[in-house]
């Protein structure tokens, strides 16, 4: 069990590096930790990440009441805090606003594709969450339901929002969100992007899944039907979606029902 001195230290780090890769700037984004306690140790509102210093951190209980320190924690705990709730596995949670993912949002275009085989094993795809506005509730509870089954999230005009069982593993799967939207747009500008083969995407997704893990939601609906949603290979860029919304129509319907089917019989047979 990593101590709270030594957690400390890695946000700062973390903090550091999401502004050196530019990832975010000035008082954007912000970082947490679950401590072993059960509490939130958070960065607090107003601080600058490429210069966070100890008194920079705030320990919250799990309402987002300060329990330790100094100021105000940062304005969007709440959807730290959902990340927490909604995933038990889930031991830190940071948000940035890489600047090419963000730029996907405001154009309309979707990373949320099958295209590279390595984030297919590791991530999946990235969803892109409808818009609401920063900081409220609203957002909040929208992140703790798309955080139940992915472990990047775009959300749109905003930013991007990474979990993982560790500080280390949720910087990397932002680099890597970044790094994709690099991908992509340079694939598009040299003449376009090809998606993977459903069942290459769909045997990705489960080796990776078996290999390093996933969301608990995510693992147990591998073996059903609403998996091939997370696994959507479209013909060109959608929108972002709403997870409660019904999915959109890239195919005609007796089509995508068939290859649904099609895929279950040979991921079960």
């Amino acid at each position: 069990m990593i101590r709270e001195p030594d957690l400390r230290e890695e946000i700062l780090r973390f903090g550091r590096l999401c502004y050196e890769r530019r990832l975010l700037v000035a008082m954007d984004g912000n970082l947490s930790v679950r401590l072993p306690s059960g509490q939130v140790l958070c960065t607090r509102a107003g601080c600058h990440k490429g210069f966070l210093c100890d008194d920079d951190l705030l320990v919250v209980d799990a309402s987002g009441h300060v329990r330790r320190g100094e100021g105000r924690p940062t304005s969007e705990i709440f959807m730290h805090l959902a990340c927490y709730r909604e995933r038990p596995d889930v031991q830190a949670v940071i948000h940035a606003h890489p600047p090419l993912c963000v730029a996907f949002t405001i154009a309309g275009v979707s990373m949320d594709r099958c295209v590279l085989p390595e984030v297919v094993l590791t991530l999946g795809s990235i969803p892109t969450a409808p818009y609401r506005t920063t900081g409220t509730p609203d957002l909040a509870e929208l992140i703790g339901e798309y955080a139940r089954s992915w472990d990047a999230i775009l959300m749109d005009t905003h930013g991007a929002i990474c979990v993982g069982g560790d500080l280390l593993t949720a910087f990397c799967r932002l680099e890597t969100m970044e790094h994709t939207a690099l991908i992509l747009k340079t694939a598009q500008d040299l003449g376009g992007v090809r998606n993977l083969p459903p069942e290459e995407a769909l045997r990705l997704r489960r080796l990776g899944l078996e290999r390093y893990g996933g969301p608990p939601a995510a693992a147990a609906a591998a073996q059903e039907p609403p998996a091939f949603r997370m696994l959507r290979v479209t013909t060109k860029p959608v929108a972002a979606l709403d997870p409660r919304a019904p999915p959109p129509a890239d195919l005609d319907p007796d089509v995508e029902e068939a290859v649904v089917r099609e895929l279950v019989k040979r991921l079960r047979g």
